[in-house]
């Protein structure tokens, strides 16, 4: 081209939760069999939507405004209704205007990172879900500037470290935190928020929190919402429906503004979102009428009941399971439905490998293996793993960390199909090392 028109964060875009497809589709078109592991969607791995709440939608479909533009912003009814949820729980107090609409939360994310200034920077934890790390290094061109997550305390923020690479890193107008955890499955006491609430109070920065699992913390865990430990910080939590009803392909999310008004920077900022917004005109209008419908249904409470209850079954399956292995090191799952596993230091290697039958799936992981170049150790575990037993998992360093390990969900309905993956993820560690 006579000008150049790649943009100069696009090799910073990478997404190995979807990637990993790529190899599936190849090995089923081999003959594998294959358990995927890789995405959280809980309807894709056998949940059940529950017939009251199709009954809420279907209602909701036959009423011709349903099919209708709704106002940029979002519907003001669903907007006044979630205000309302907001300040019933004291804390930061917000109206209808203090919410945004977006199409799913990775439209909310790619706006909120896109119309930041470039150089100013949004420090994230390490390891992140993966989205947030490849919008946000995307907008800048470089890689994350990141604070770790500490595996040996329960997959909890380094404050100490986050307050040194914020103090010298001016260029960090933002923190963020994911609560309840991805990767991880780590629920934030409430000590620790506040702490992160006060090195932005601090250094004069604003916080964005994603909460899209706020719904979903497990039986005896304790956690804040940000709006409840903000104080007079600028701050912006990210909410959606995906998740907790479960309806990920509603792409229906939502951002909550917190002291707008309080930094004039801030208001501009998120003006800019708001504008964004408005440029698309709206985002899809039956999920956000739905709403207020179902989470004031009598039934449903019991039924988000019901689902922590058995996420939380299954994570004391799998730490029961793996605890006892040398070379790993894993923590139980509070909240979200994710766990993840950490190889020790100096376990993985590139001579190890996972006897596989299939000549020709063989063959392909061989050649994959191969033709990647150098690629981290935890990702040839995972390829062989997936070759030689079907369970597909992600590698923990594509979650933006140098740590080695693998990411799996707690989503299958089925507690003993649950407990032979679980099984069948100790044997191949065991085999492999």
């Amino acid at each position: 081209m006579r000008t150049e028109i790649v943009h100069i964060g696009a090799g910073e875009l990478n997404y190995e939760i979807r990637n990993i497809m790529r190899v599936v589709d190849k090995l089923k078109a081999l003959g594998a069999d294959i358990n995927l592991e890789n995405i959280g969607d809980p309807v894709a791995k056998g949940e059940k939507v529950p017939v009251w709440i199709k009954e809420i939608v279907s209602r909701a479909s036959m009423e011709d405004c349903a099919y209708s533009y709704c106002p940029s912003q979002g519907v003001l009814e669903t907007r006044e209704y979630l205000a309302e949820r907001n300040n019933r729980l004291g804390g930061a107090r917000i109206d209808a205007d203090d919410i945004i609409f977006f199409n799913g939360l990775g439209d909310a994310i790619t706006k909120v990172y896109g119309f930041l200034r470039r150089t100013a920077r949004i420090i994230t934890p390490s390891p992140t879900y993966t989205t947030h790390s490849s919008s946000e290094a995307a907008h800048a061109g470089v890689p994350p500037v990141t604070y770790p997550l500490d595996p040996h305390h329960h997959w909890y923020p380094d404050t100490v470290e986050l307050r040194k690479r914020v103090k010298y890193n001016p260029a960090v107008a933002g923190i963020l935190l994911i609560n309840p955890d991805n990767p991880t499955g780590a629920v934030y006491p409430e000590e620790i928020l506040r702490e992160i609430v006060q090195i932005a109070e601090d250094y004069d920065l604003f916080i964005i929190a994603d909460e899209i699992y706020q719904n979903l913390v497990f039986e005896g865990a304790r956690t804040r919402t940000l709006a409840e430990v903000i104080g007079h910080v600028p701050g912006i939590a990210m909410k959606g429906i995906s998740k907790e009803l479960p309806w990920p392909g509603s792409r229906c999310g939502w951002i909550e503004l917190y002291n707008r008004e309080r930094d004039p920077a801030f208001k501009t900022y998120t003006q800019s979102i708001l504008n964004a917004k408005m440029v698309e005109v709206c985002s899809t209008t039956l999920p956000q009428k739905v709403i207020p419908l179902i989470f004031d249904h009598p039934e449903h409470e019991a039924y988000v009941g019901k689902r922590k209850a058995r996420y939380k079954r299954m994570s004391e399956t799998a730490f029961n399971t793996l605890k006892e292995i040398p070379s790993i090191l894993i923590n139980r799952t509070n909240g979200a439905f994710y766990m993840s596993v950490l190889f020790r230091e100096g376990v993985l290697s590139t001579r190890q490998s996972l006897p596989i039958e299939n000549a020709n799936i063989r063959s392909l992981i061989e050649s994959l293996l191969q033709s990647n170049g150098k690629i981290s150790l935890d990702k040839r575990f995972v390829y062989y793993l997936l070759a030689a037993t079907g369970v597909c998992v992600v590698p923990l360093s594509s979650f933006n960390t140098d740590l080695q390990g693998f990411r799996f969900t707690l989503l299958d309905p089925d507690e003993y199909s649950f407990l032979r993956m679980v099984n069948t993820l100790a044997e191949g560690m065991k085999a492999y090392v």
